[in-house]
């Protein structure tokens, strides 16, 4: 991700997030990347969105980091928990204000009437923490993906492609070369 945000890649961090429903539909949506360490990898969401109640049924997901300039891809696999609430709280106030209003004002998943309907409740919200901070909503926070495995690909001529998959085995990982 360091080579994709140092080649001017716009939105770098942006990954597709997999997750499947309690019947076992898949779903996809695009998230941001917001943290990578030896815990694993962070973004934050809605709690209530639709994503948030598949998380909830079922803790795992799968990432797709991809950088079409670079012709590289990133996958991940594995578990995920919410994240310390001092962790989404300390974010949360990173935010751009009318990030953090939007995080109060959008049932997020949810139908609306109407994009006025919507607008007039960020109005709302806007009154409501005119002049002060916007405390981090208790249904807002960050999820971790614990990774337990991770492949890596590099587009070649010829579609001869590199891929390298990475898998937990016991406390350590085990690399095996893929076939492209």
């Amino acid at each position: 991700m360091n080579e994709a945000i140092a080649a001017g890649v716009l939105e770098a961090n942006a990954m597709t997030l997999a997750t499947a429903s309690p019947d076992g539909a898949p779903h996809a949506r695009i998230v941001l990347l917001k943290g990578v360490d030896a815990r694993g990898l962070t973004f934050f969401t809605n709690y209530e969105s639709a994503k948030g109640h598949e998380l909830a049924a079922n803790p795992r997901a799968a990432l797709l980091l991809f950088w079409h300039e670079l012709q590289r891809q990133a996958r991940v696999e594995g578990t995920l928990a919410p994240v310390a609430r001092e962790e989404s709280e300390a974010y949360f106030a990173l935010r751009p204000r009318g990030s953090q209003l939007g995080a109060w004002a959008s049932s997020q998943s949810a139908p609306v009437a109407s994009r006025a309907a919507l607008d007039a409740q960020l109005a709302e919200v806007e009154a409501r923490f005119a002049g002060r901070d916007v405390p981090c909503p208790p249904h807002w926070g960050g999820y971790r993906v614990a990774p337990h495995a991770v492949e890596l690909w590099q587009g070649r001529e010829n579609r001869m492609h590199d891929r390298l998959r990475y898998a937990k085995d016991g406390g350590g990982w085990k690399l095996e070369r893929l076939a492209p």
